[in-house]
């Protein structure tokens, strides 16, 4: 029953999402493999600003039908006693992936004119579907809503050109009951900056304190900021996810992904997604994996 409530409630969003955003823009999207400039994205100027409550991709869109796992973590466990796994899964190394990512705009042009207030949310799935001894179940599924206060500035940095400003509240969870909840609340300061065919992202991050704490040392592993960098030319891009805890002691954790979109014809564009280190999901938060994965890309950056 809950594998079925898991797989209705994704593919509600997945509707929703289609249905809500404007058909001809998404069709366009999908034709090309290419970075959309940040000022289009944000929405940064008049000629870019379409209005409030209007439906658009936030963080990449893509289906892995095919992940392996070096590691699958088979007996979670966590710092605080409560929330450890005393008995093993049964789990697979190979299963499927989803990530759908969207986000609207709420309020525009205030704080003098200058700052947009945005709602987000991106969902990720990681499901055993070839696992028939565990009835195909999904493993895991995280929530991450966000509410984002964004400014648009014009400033060189390096060679880039730094185009928003802004800050975030971000919640991120996984839903579950007992021992295997995991959830954390950050307050996400982010700075996008953009060259031709470049795209970089700065999100440093301050962890909220919990009152019963289910991943106590989760900024030790997962880290406490993120770097994106994207690179798109011709029908072929890259982009690179980083997270660091910040810190000499632990510089060894974080993570890193690496994924290659390539067009392969008409609107089918493949993903190649390659990874490894700490918290690809909430309840890895402290455990190590290397994955690879091969799926369809319907949005990328």
């Amino acid at each position: 029953m809950r594998t079925y409530r898991s797989g209705v409630l994704l593919l509600l969003f997945l509707v929703g999402w289609i249905l809500s955003a404007p058909a001809q823009s998404i069709i366009e999207e999908s034709k090309a493999v290419y970075i959309k400039s940040i000022s289009e994205r944000w929405e940064l100027d008049s000629a870019t600003r379409q209005g409030v409550f209007r439906l658009t991709y936030y963080k990449p869109f893509y289906v892995t039908a095919g992940r392996w796992s070096s590691n699958p973590n088979e007996q979670p466990r966590s710092e605080n006693p409560n929330y450890s796994v005393s008995d093993p899964i049964a789990y697979n190394n190979y299963e499927a992936k989803f990530q759908l990512s969207f986000k609207t705009k709420l309020l525009q042009t205030i704080f003098w004119g200058y700052g947009d207030l945005w709602m987000a949310y991106t969902q990720k799935a990681h499901w055993q579907i070839y696992n028939t001894n565990i009835s195909r179940a999904f493993r895991e599924l995280n929530y991450e809503p966000e509410l984002i206060l964004n400014f648009p500035i014009n400033i060189e940095i390096l060679g880039f050109r730094a185009r928003t400003l802004g800050v975030a509240f971000n919640h991120q969870s996984n839903g579950r009951e007992v021992p295997l909840s995991r959830s954390w609340n950050r307050i996400i300061f982010h700075m996008g900056l953009e060259r031709e065919h470049w795209m970089l992202v700065v999100r440093p991050w301050i962890r909220l304190p919990d009152e019963d704490d289910e991943n106590p040392l989760i900024t030790d592993y997962i880290g406490r900021g993120e770097l994106t960098l994207a690179y798109s030319t011709g029908k072929h891009q890259l982009y690179l996810l980083a997270t660091s805890p910040l810190r000499w002691e632990t510089l060894d954790r974080g993570s890193t992904q690496l994924n290659w979109v390539f067009h392969i014809e008409g609107n089918i564009k493949g993903q190649l997604q390659l990874s490894t280190g700490y918290g690809e999901t909430m309840i890895d938060y402290n455990h190590r994996q290397t994955t690879i994965g091969l799926g369809v890309s319907f949005v990328d950056w």
